[in-house]
């Protein structure tokens, strides 16, 4: 697996602002899409096995990570995240989940997902660290739900539902959220797009 490291670059171009606030709308249209959606596979995983419905969670989780890896800059994970659950909120979601449900989610989404680049100093761009931005939004997400803000209640979370929840949400946030997004942003630096950004610059890859 290979190991991307770059020294620390603290400061934002407004480039960087502009490709980390379009990675956020274009993702908060897409949470917004799969709110109308999302009782339709969660139901159906939920009947073969109670808390798999993780499984599809990274449906709302894979903006931080992919702005992220493409911008790499601190605080892009969190802005990307939270700035995509606002437009999640103004485009549909807040007669669906309200605020709580959508921007305080978001924002906790966020703030663990960039955890994982906090914890390697912002140095360390590979999928390795990506997963773990999904998995760690992932964790964020797991807590909030089994929270006095969440649909489940805290007695739950050491139910079989509490137990297939957890496991399912961190593999569909590593998975979906993190590794597939490090290929997403793969793809995009193939066309040459992202020339201007050390993710487009430097050439990575799963070995």
């Amino acid at each position: 697996m290979a190991d991307t490291t770059t020294k620390v670059n603290l400061k934002w171009r407004v480039v960087d602002i502009v490709v980390a606030s379009i990675i956020a709308v274009a993702s908060g249209v897409i949470f917004a899409g799969w709110d109308l959606i999302y009782n339709i596979p969660i139901t159906a995983l939920d009947a073969l096995l109670p808390g798999s419905n993780g499984l599809v969670v990274a449906f709302w989780l894979f903006a931080a990570p992919l702005a992220a890896i493409i911008v790499r800059k601190p605080g892009a994970a969190l802005y990307a995240e939270l700035i995509a659950a606002c437009i999640e909120y103004i485009v549909g979601a807040g007669g669906v989940f309200g605020i709580s449900g959508s921007i305080i989610i978001g924002l906790i989404q966020g703030v663990f997902a960039e955890l994982a680049f906090i914890i390697v100093r912002y140095r360390k761009w590979n999928p390795a660290v990506t997963m773990l931005s999904g998995a760690l939004s992932a964790f964020g997400n797991f807590l909030y739900t089994f929270s006095p803000l969440g649909s489940r209640v805290a007695t739950d979370i050491f139910s079989v539902y509490g137990v297939s929840y957890f496991f399912s949400t961190l593999i569909s946030g590593a998975l979906l959220a993190g590794l597939l997004m490090w290929y997403v942003q793969k793809a995009i630096a193939s066309t040459g797009v992202l020339d201007r950004f050390e993710s487009g610059r430097t050439k990575t890859a799963l070995v």
